[in-house]
């Protein structure tokens, strides 16, 4: 696993955080950066919350000038209609974002269906282990809350494997350093996070702060 700027070479915009790449998204961010080989020029982005998908598509439309729709499975049929189809005739690529593939969305407009039906899905999927560490040490420290490895190591092999788990996590650990003026230990970690419901009960370990 890498972590860049952003995925690959391409380049940030000014509120673009980092991006964190492994092989739960490597694929989706490689299929992005070639849309020019794309079979139709639209695809879908399918991911879980917190995973990146719309950070994703701020970048591919600054690199490539295409049109970005975020929560798809919410958004007009008609307008998603003329929009798949002027991605085709001005070449200007059409990217659909969404928590799920198209199949899931109920989509109505027959001719719609037919154009997601032809459209490449790509997906984020969980985050490996490995992920939801460094996901953990980059949020702790953005926050300026102490990111050492044995720390972030105990979380990730504690809380769910899943982006927002991830971020649920590190605010319930901000607010326990915070509200007891406390530096970070892997006691105090365990306390917020049994009491936050995002691991459960367990006896105490041999661990030291």
């Amino acid at each position: 696993m890498s972590q860049i700027a952003l995925p690959l070479d391409w380049p940030a915009d000014a509120t673009a955080d980092e991006f964190l790449i492994d092989d739960s998204n490597r694929a989706a961010v490689r299929h992005l950066e070639h849309w020019g080989a794309w079979p139709v020029m639209a695809s879908v982005l399918a991911g879980p919350r917190k995973s990146g998908r719309s950070l994703l598509g701020r970048i591919f439309r600054g690199q490539t000038g295409g049109q970005v729709i975020d929560d798809a499975d919410r958004a007009d049929e008609e307008a998603m209609f003329h929009a798949w189809n002027a991605a085709q005739a001005t070449r200007r690529p059409l990217l659909l974002i969404a928590e799920t593939p198209p199949g899931t969305w109920g989509v109505r407009l027959p001719d719609l269906r037919s154009r997601l039906a032809a459209t490449p899905v790509v997906a984020i999927e969980p985050p490996s282990q490995a992920l939801v560490e460094a996901l953990a040490a980059h949020l702790l420290a953005r926050r300026g809350l102490d990111a050492r490895g044995d720390l972030t190591r105990w979380i990730a092999h504690r809380i769910e494997r899943s982006h927002i788990a991830v971020m649920r996590a590190v605010d319930a650990l901000d607010e326990a350093a915070l509200s007891r003026h406390r530096r970070l230990t892997i006691p105090l970690a365990r306390a917020a996070l049994v009491e936050a419901g995002l691991v459960g009960e367990a006896p105490p370990e041999v661990e030291t702060a």
